[in-house]
């Protein structure tokens, strides 16, 4: 083979290893924008669970609050069904 020859060998397989990188090189960034539009939604859903969830704390304070009003509630049944609230009206 003379070194003509050897060029156009050179150049053949250079441009086959070129067509390959680009071929490869597409199919990762076709994987990448997948892998990305993933994540978005991942961050969608996770910022809709932070809403969901931020004001979870308040459910202590919500269930305190609650039984201090049944108390309250109690106490007003059994005064109503006494008959002392009459009692209590005339003072």
């Amino acid at each position: 083979m003379t070194s003509t020859g050897y060029w156009w060998l050179a150049l053949g397989l250079g441009l086959v290893v070129a067509v390959v990188a680009t071929v490869l090189l597409h199919i990762f960034l076709m994987q990448v924008w997948r892998v990305e539009r993933a994540a978005g939604q991942v961050w969608a859903a996770g910022k809709q669970v932070a809403a969901n969830t931020s004001t979870t704390w308040l459910l202590g304070v919500t269930a305190d609050r609650l039984g201090s009003l049944i108390e309250e509630a109690e106490r007003h049944e059994q005064l109503l069904s006494s008959g002392t609230a009459a009692e209590a009206g005339r003072r």
